[in-house]
């Protein structure tokens, strides 16, 4: 059964709807021109197979990525967001996914450190920081912090003397992402979707780009850089990385990444970043304009810290 279309890029057809009737994912090699009708764009032949390799192992959460990422950018904001839950929890449901799970280490999760909130929050007039705050498990997203994210930027909506929330990460990084220890765990796909669309930073986030910055370091993965890619600033420290690595679990990206880095560097570059799964070091990311700035010192505070 065939899994994806590969062709050169001056090969591609220049009807502007062809892309959406294709039922997987269409990869262009070549260089010189550009196409709409391709979800991704890769310069040779030999990268080309590099995402087909992958498009193989995972070819079910392949398609629905790029059926997602072409529908979503003709979606509002929060348009797309419900479609990229509806895409996530059917993933949930999916074979990959269940295959993943199968073989994943089950261990134990990381004792959850108690050494304050998930996410420390402080004032100074019209700014408030807030600091990720669970260093030990590499301020990975479970359930308590996806819980203070939300609780902290709901303040941006309750109270319009906030002029500016600042996001930093305390330890060695950012964050790496999802907790693997909890997913999966919700039993079942539909209630998940359903809680994502009341308790979700990516909605919240997008309401309130404008009023939202972020200083980033270490490893971003996921929703590490998904969620920080909806603010209006972002800048990283010069050593910092960024992957999307869901799709060796047979998922999307699903903490909002299909709306926000697509709309921060482009479709076929967010569907390149999953399908390869490869790293991005902080150049590539400001080139590309996945983060804004890149600087060793946090520059959206004031000097004295």
């Amino acid at each position: 059964m065939q899994h994806y279309y590969l062709c050169q890029l001056d090969e591609l057809p220049p009807d502007p709807g062809w892309l959406g009737t294709q039922p997987w994912p269409v990869i262009a090699h070549g260089v010189g021109s550009t196409s709409c009708n391709a979800d991704a764009i890769v310069p040779d032949r030999a990268a080309a197979d590099l995402l087909i390799q992958r498009i193989e192992a995972n070819p079910i959460a392949s398609l629905v990525l790029v059926q997602t990422t072409r529908c979503g950018e003709h979606l509002d904001a929060e348009q797309a967001l419900d479609l990229e839950s509806l895409a996530y929890a059917t993933l949930q449901g999916g074979q990959e996914f269940t295959h993943w799970r199968s073989l994943a280490q089950p261990g134990s999760a990381p004792a959850e450190d108690q050494s304050g909130a998930p996410v420390l929050l402080s004032r100074d007039d019209g700014l408030v920081r807030a600091q990720l705050n669970r260093p030990g498990n590499r301020n990975a997203m479970n359930r308590a912090m996806r819980d203070a994210w939300v609780e902290a930027l709901e303040l941006l909506a309750l109270d319009d003397s906030i002029s500016r929330m600042h996001f930093t990460g305390n330890g060695a990084c950012f964050s790496t992402g999802g907790d693997l220890s909890e997913f999966g765990s919700f039993p079942d796909p539909a209630k998940a979707h359903q809680l994502r669309g009341i308790c979700s930073p990516a909605r919240l986030l997008s309401r309130h780009a404008a009023r939202a910055s972020f200083y980033l370091h270490g490893a971003c993965l996921g929703s590490g850089i998904e969620l920080p890619a909806f603010a209006q600033r972002v800048a990283a420290h010069s050593r910092s990385f960024f992957q999307l690595p869901e799709l060796q679990l047979g998922l999307i990206p699903g903490a909002g990444g299909t709306v926000s880095i697509a709309r921060r560097i482009g479709r076929q570059r967010m569907v390149w970043m999953v399908l390869s799964g490869k790293r991005i070091n902080a150049g590539q990311a400001l080139e590309w304009g996945l983060i804004d700035e890149i600087a060793d010192q946090d520059p959206y505070l004031p000097a004295n810290g």
